[in-house]
């Protein structure tokens, strides 16, 4: 089963930041995000899940971006969640809010 949702944060704008925290819109993470055709890619990921049944999938940006993550940097599956978990830019890029 996936939910599809289209509405899911997709701007650094929306992404919820520390007070006094200001993201850099030049980084490569957020680049990159602008440059991947998510909904696209989404309804060809949410085809592989026909059931109604059971838990819902992760959504695409997550699966798809911690792949990313992961074999861009060779990380360990324990390894890229301590990474997600310590950086804002990779949280964003995996479709996090804040």
């Amino acid at each position: 089963m996936y939910k599809f949702d289209r509405n899911h944060q997709f701007k650094l704008s929306d992404f919820n930041q520390s007070i006094g925290l200001k993201m850099n819109p030049d980084n490569r993470w957020v680049k990159k995000v602008a440059t991947i055709p998510w909904n696209e890619i989404g309804e060809k990921y949410a085809a592989l899940f026909p059931s109604k049944k059971g838990m819902p999938a992760k959504p695409l940006r997550t699966a798809l971006g911690s792949l990313i993550i992961q074999k861009q940097y060779e990380y360990s599956d324990r390894e890229l969640v301590e990474q997600i978990r310590e950086n804002l830019y990779y949280q964003f890029f995996i479709g996090l809010p804040g």
